[in-house]
């Protein structure tokens, strides 16, 4: 279904595991990009024309961390559990040419959606799965491993409890190669109550987590998204230092005793 109004033009789709509407629609102050909403709220930015490009501050933040997962350009293995619009996955092939990219949705409608509306860069090599996010990572291959897993399904104080939990970080950390990230976006209000737990719960699944967000996130003056960066190893003092220098500003990345107050 399609809506029109001045100087407006709507697509719109119901999707029937959770009753809301998702709509795209053209950005009109950036050109060949698209906003993707479901329930009226603003879900995902992508831009056609250079999807390079990343207007949300924390898509940038993570893709940044995924620019530190291999050597510049090099093709990656990428598995994106929650997809939205997939802006991740079109920076990605936008960046690292040759990637083998799954893509992970519960909303069947939402996914072919975005397919039929915002098509993928040509080239682009993506798997897509239909399903929860823990059953997707027990269904795939046996030697299914990724340098790179995103987590983008938080959007609130109130998670999963299947996912937000060490056994689920345990068996995404699984699916890593050596030297892969597992990379949580946590949306949450200021009290940090989510990120609190998912902190605690990435350290006992992994061997070091680092958080990385706007400054202020830290101070719990407003909701928002920090990035938590699971690595097979030390976090390195190398990534803390591009991360910052790259932005978006003012940025702050918490690790070791630092990530502890805010762990609790």
């Amino acid at each position: 279904m399609s809506t029109t109004g001045p100087g407006r033009h709507v697509a719109s789709r119901y999707l029937r595991t959770t009753g809301q509407h998702a709509t795209i629609e053209a950005d009109t102050l950036i050109e060949g990009s698209f906003v993707l909403s479901i329930g009226g709220a603003e879900q995902s930015h992508v831009n056609l024309a250079d999807p390079g490009e990343i207007f949300y501050e924390y898509l940038r933040r993570i893709g940044h961390v995924v620019d530190l997962a291999a050597a510049p350009g090099a093709p990656i293995s990428a598995l994106h559990l929650g997809a939205g619009a997939l802006t991740l996955a079109r920076y990605i092939q936008a960046t690292r040419p040759g990637s083998h990219q799954y893509a992970v949705e519960l909303e069947r409608e939402l996914l072919d959606f975005v397919l039929q509306k915002l098509p993928m860069p040509e080239g682009t090599h993506l798997t897509t799965h239909i399903g929860d996010a823990r059953d997707a990572l027990a269904e795939l291959d046996a030697g299914a491993a990724f340098d790179v897993v995103i987590l983008d399904i938080f959007s609130g104080p109130e998670a999963p409890a299947h996912l937000a939990c060490r056994e689920f970080y345990e068996e995404a950390a699984a699916r890593l190669r050596p030297g892969g990230v597992l990379i949580v976006n946590v949306g949450d209000e200021p009290a940090l109550t989510l990120v609190r737990s998912q902190v605690t719960a990435l350290r006992e699944a992994m061997p070091d987590v680092a958080a990385v967000a706007e400054t202020g996130m830290f101070d719990g003056r407003y909701p928002g998204n920090i990035i938590l960066v699971g690595t097979g190893t030390r976090w390195s003092p190398e990534w803390t230092a591009e991360l910052l220098a790259r932005g978006p500003h003012p940025a702050t990345v918490l690790t070791g005793m630092d990530l502890d107050r805010i762990a609790g």
